[in-house]
């Protein structure tokens, strides 16, 4: 089914860290619901430069997905890792189409702590990037 591909593409991604793949893995219209930024990212070059961003700030060596839900169109991964020394854990909410492609992720960051590092470390990045 078309989430199979979709989701082995994402699970390449974040393990290899492949940011070049990202062209083949999101659609043009996909949409990005961060935790930080209340109004939903439109497009595939922002919600590229955010999974860029994530990338190198989340998911380090320390990041592993501890459990995953998954139908023929969605997948629910929650991960846990660690940003300079604090404890993070979350929830990717990820969607596809029927090419496999990324439509939809909306990411969720628990507790506060590990909120507040995230937000601080992915706007650094971000900066740099613009």
């Amino acid at each position: 089914m078309s989430n199979s591909k979709g989701l082995a593409l994402w699970h390449q991604f974040v393990e290899n860290r492949d940011t070049t793949k990202l062209d083949d893995l999101i659609a043009d219209k996909a949409v990005l619901y961060s935790p930080v930024v209340w109004t939903p990212l439109q497009g595939k070059n922002i919600v590229s430069t955010y999974l860029i961003a994530a990338c190198k700030i989340i998911a380090t060596e320390d990041f592993t997905y501890v459990r995953e839900v998954a139908d023929h169109e969605h997948a629910i991964l929650e991960f846990s890792t660690v940003i300079d020394g604090i404890s993070v854990e979350g929830v990717d909410m990820l969607q596809f189409n029927d090419q496999g492609k990324l439509t939809e992720i909306k990411v969720m960051v628990r507790p506060l702590k590990a909120m507040n590092i995230v937000h601080q470390k992915m706007g650094e990045f971000l900066a740099k990037m613009k």
